[in-house]
């Protein structure tokens, strides 16, 4: 208190009685995975698309990063952060982690035809025993489309007939490289360059860029000392969404076996149950139908823990990089959606029943009876609707604890606990007396009011909703000579209607419909 000296007026400021407690950021997500270029082991901040090919370029063949960050942002991902991994701490890359890394990795590869270079999908030896022949087109086409004949150690392995250098259903480039089994056509934008007939062959055996993904699980899993892989997430508190699409493109490249795409997933949950903030999103390994889904989750990958989800089949969008659609894991259209959904309606809101935009098809259409194997276990299937579109239909943790079976439960209290966490930092050192307990009491109640309003707490009233306690019984003289401050908090959050039942009866005036 001031000394009052002389007589007058005096305006004092004090505190109100509570302070108010500002909800976190929910929709903060995390990618790990090979770009073309940009630091390694560096989680760096992306707000939008243009800012990502900036730092670590596009489209990316032999990686699903750039994919699965076009994906977050097309389905209403707000911020996130990246991570490129493949090389050390000091932005060179790793040799022993044995990937080529960098679209110009390729470029003296391969063999120039007019405007275009040719790649051989085969890397080593068995790509520069391929040869490529541009011809005449059959009679009867039009005189500026031409031939591509592919020919390994001088036998003709495959024939494009008809191509053109124009746009179109004819486009070289379109046809080669979703057809070819041998070779990838690259456009290098020289239109005016004459394609004379001429046959050439492919020295070097041109891998395509980015190309064969041989990192070891310890590349993807990092060290949080080092700040390397997913494991130097650990300094970045906003992250409450953890993705590594490119783990499935290690797999596909047979650098990683199943039980090593399992290392590395069990070390994502492992993060994610350290961290206490963020939850794992986890791709299922591809060509998998309902069956051996099912058992890979459960009698391979039995993980069991509220921080982590799954979701399958892969999703099918238009690959900007080769003109052709292909297959690509749903994490990041997912962690997308799960931002979209948080905007929209809340955190308390299952992120389910929503369009994933830019899906063209699924890798599998289920049914329903094969949807009721797997809905259980835990595995959030994405299915085909007639009339409403590709959409998420599950929201399911993978935890066999009933309590924490919904992902809007567990990311709800994800916000509540960091919410409250970060604005109670004023109480540390204050007097710990009842005021203080008053005080405590009023600051989380009148949070927790406005989150009751929201929808996002189950009752009538605040009283039915949650409970807040602060006094002298959870602040007992013991524990006050140690110098702590207890306040038990309990709520109740809203579940999803994940099983809408109606029953019909018939009765001598009419139906009776009662709704579940």
């Amino acid at each position: 208190m001031p000394n009052y000296l002389s007589p007058g007026v005096y305006v004092e400021e004090v505190e109100a009685g509570s302070r108010p407690i500002e909800g976190v950021g929910t929709a903060v997500a995390a990618f790990v995975g090979l770009a073309e270029s940009g630091p390694f082991n560096t989680p760096t901040l992306v707000t939008n698309w243009s800012q990502f090919t900036q730092t670590f370029g596009g489209f990316a063949p032999g990686s699903y990063l750039a994919h699965s960050v076009y994906g977050y942002f097309m389905n209403g991902g707000g911020a996130c952060y990246v991570v490129r991994i493949g090389g050390d701490g000091n932005g060179h890359v790793d040799e022993q982690a044995r990937a080529a890394l960098t679209a110009g990795a390729a470029a003296t590869d391969g063999a120039k035809v007019g405007g275009y270079r040719v790649l051989a999908l085969e890397a080593g030896e068995a790509g520069n025993h391929i040869t490529v022949e541009v011809a005449d087109a059959s009679e009867g086409a039009p005189e500026e489309t031409f031939k591509l004949v592919v020919k390994r150690g001088g036998k003709v392995e495959e024939t494009f007939d008809n191509l053109s250098t124009k746009k179109g259903r004819q486009n070289a480039v379109t046809v080669v490289n979703a057809q070819s089994k041998c070779i990838r056509l690259e456009d290098l934008g020289l239109a005016s360059e004459p394609l004379t007939r001429s046959e050439v062959a492919l020295a070097g055996g041109g891998a395509p860029a980015v190309a064969t993904v041989s990192l070891a699980p310890d590349d993807y899993v990092g060290d949080s000392a080092d700040r390397t892989g997913f494991g130097g997430l650990e300094s970045v508190d906003e992250i409450t969404m953890v993705c590594v699409p490119d783990l499935m493109a290690a797999y596909q490249q047979g650098a990683i076996d199943l039980e090593g795409v399992q290392a590395v997933q069990l070390a994502m949950i492992a993060h994610c149950e350290l961290m206490g903030d963020r939850v794992a999103i986890l791709d299922p390994p591809p060509g998998l139908n309902a069956q051996q889904i099912k058992e890979w989750r459960v009698d391979k990958a039995g993980y069991d823990s509220k921080y982590a989800s799954l979701y399958w089949p892969w999703v099918k969008i238009f690959d900007p990089s080769t003109g052709t659609n292909t297959l690509v894991p749903p994490s990041g259209h997912i962690a997308g959606i799960w931002g979209r959904n948080d905007d929209t309606r809340g955190v308390h809101k299952a992120p389910a029943n929503e369009v994933i935009r830019g899906a063209l098809s699924l890798e599998t259409n289920i049914t329903k009876s094969e949807h009721d194997l797997l809905n259980p276990v835990g595995i959030n299937c994405i299915r085909a609707f007639p009339g409403r579109g590709i959409r998420v239909w599950g929201a399911r943790t993978l935890s066999s604890d009933s309590a924490w079976r919904y992902l809007n439960v567990r990311r709800l209290f994800n916000y509540l606990e960091e919410s409250i966490l970060n604005g109670t930092d004023w109480v540390v050192f204050e007097p710990n007396d009842p005021a203080l307990w008053a005080k405590i009491r009023r600051s989380i109640a009148a949070f927790l009011v406005n989150e009751w309003r929201k929808g996002a707490l189950f009752g009538n009233t605040p009283g039915e909703a949650f409970y807040v306690k602060c006094d002298d019984e959870t602040n007992p003289a013991e524990g006050i000579d140690a110098g702590q401050v207890v306040c038990e908090i309990g709520v109740a959050p809203v579940k999803p209607a994940e099983f809408v039942i109606f029953r019909l009866s018939q009765y001598s005036g009419g139906t009776s419909l009662v709704a579940e």
